[in-house]
């Protein structure tokens, strides 16, 4: 069957495609680019490179279409202002397009919180993006899962590990009782398998969840265990304080908290096990299983102890360059003149090199907050760091032996600005 996946290069949408592909389907894989690894990850299929936020046209759909059998919409926009695009905007387009070119199933990974008693944008926009499908015309399955974790993690399982895997105390949100039924990303996607064109699926919504209903401290518990550090006291923070949090999240925009995963966990996050197991056929794993079969390694405990590092490492490279252009502007005269003396220069460019590296330095601060892959800015942060360090090297050569090293610590942040470039894009 040619099947279309869109959401690709997401963390239930490459398990998605990985078991269609295993099972011998002619899969289209749509991602919003290349640097997501579909690509490479999944040589055999078909990929299509689409900014889905703007793909709201049927006409933007009619020339991947063609062949497919069933459409998987895994795609999902926890914050941001594509979020009625992606949810509902571009699927009303695309459905409209499937309709004309004979698509027959549709299978749409929703979120189990998608109910009218919860006013997130992103639980609103999921609700309406259900009933756009279901007004579609066409035939739909719709899948509300749970928490989904796996032996990688993305959004809220990595949150849980990270919190897990804090030094010396473990931050417990509130009472810590709020409900989970975790299921395991490989039979989510074997869910979808079975659901692909199969007419027991058609016009139903089912929640995938897994065996087990735990609570946010027994899920913090059995992380932190798997991690492999000792157990560690909870530390109950209160839930107006959680609430200032992600706030702070939304107005930074890539935080590691935000207002909508704070309300989706209080939301409620439990289904019926014996349910969905009896209308699937199968009984998917419980958490302790599936940790027992992959224990934590080293790369596990480095990616949940780096978690809130990187935006910490973002912000403090924001003040970085910030409190340099300030320190240039109106403590740097002396400094630049002697950078010109050193290099042979006019006294007259001191001027125009003292304000136009402040300069310089607010837009480098402005590129590190704004690129939320972090890939411009630390080509960009390379590059300013290298040539100041070699401009006033060759200028002020005495500095390199200063005892205060000011150009030999720029060795140390040419380094973390590197490993921010590793950590900070978290897709």
């Amino acid at each position: 069957m040619r099947i279309m996946v869109l959401g690709a290069g997401g963390f239930i949408g490459r398990q998605i495609m990985a078991e269609l592909l295993c099972a011998g389907h002619d899969v289209i894989g749509v991602a919003r680019s290349r640097s997501s690894g579909a690509a490479t990850a999944f040589d055999q299929a078909d990929l299509r490179i689409l900014d889905l936020a703007k793909a709201t046209d049927p006409a933007a759909w009619i020339g991947h279409l063609g062949g497919v059998a069933c459409i998987v919409n895994a795609v999902g926009v926890l914050r941001g202002a594509d979020m009625f695009a992606v949810h509902v905007d571009m699927p009303k387009a695309l459905y409209q397009a499937a309709r004309q070119a004979g698509v027959k199933h549709i299978v749409l990974i929703s979120a189990i919180s998608a109910r009218s008693d919860v006013t997130t944008d992103y639980s609103v926009s999921k609700l309406a993006g259900e009933q756009v499908l279901r007004e579609s015309g066409l035939t739909w399955t719709i899948l509300r899962p749970s928490l989904v974790y796996g032996e990688g993690s993305y959004g809220g399982t990595s949150l849980l590990r990270a919190m897990a895997a804090l030094p010396f105390v473990v931050p417990l949100p509130g009472h810590g009782a709020f409900a989970f039924t975790p299921i395991h990303v490989d039979d989510l996607a074997r869910c979808v398998r079975q659901a692909c064109g199969k007419e027991e699926f058609h016009d139903r919504t089912l929640e995938p969840v897994g065996p087990e209903t735990l609570s946010l401290r027994e899920l913090l518990t059995r992380y932190r265990a798997w991690l492999g550090f000792c157990a560690a006291p909870f530390l109950r923070i209160p839930m107006p304080v959680m609430r200032l949090l992600g706030r702070l999240g939304d107005v930074a925009g890539h935080g590691p908290i935000a207002t909508n995963s704070l309300v989706q966990m209080v939301a409620g996050n439990a289904g019926d096990s014996a349910g969905f197991a009896q209308t699937v056929g199968f009984s998917p794993r419980s958490l302790g299983d599936a940790m027992l079969a992959h224990p934590a390694q080293v790369q596990d405990r480095w990616h949940a102890r780096l978690f809130f590092l990187a935006p910490a490492i973002r912000a403090v490279l924001v003040l970085l360059w910030l409190v340099s252009a300030w320190l240039g502007l109106f403590h740097g005269g002396g400094s630049a003149q002697a950078v010109v003396a050193g290099l042979g220069l006019p006294r007259e460019w001191a001027v125009a090199l003292q304000i136009g590296s402040s300069v310089l330095d607010i837009g480098v601060a402005g590129t590190v907050l704004f690129d939320r892959r972090a890939r411009w800015s630390t080509l960009l942060q390379l590059m300013v760091v290298a040539g100041y360090t070699l401009v006033i090297g060759l200028a002020l050569p005495r500095l390199w032996l200063d005892p205060l090293g000011p150009l030999v610590k720029n060795l140390p942040i040419l380094l973390l600005i590197a490993v921010h470039g590793v950590v900070g894009d978290q897709r």
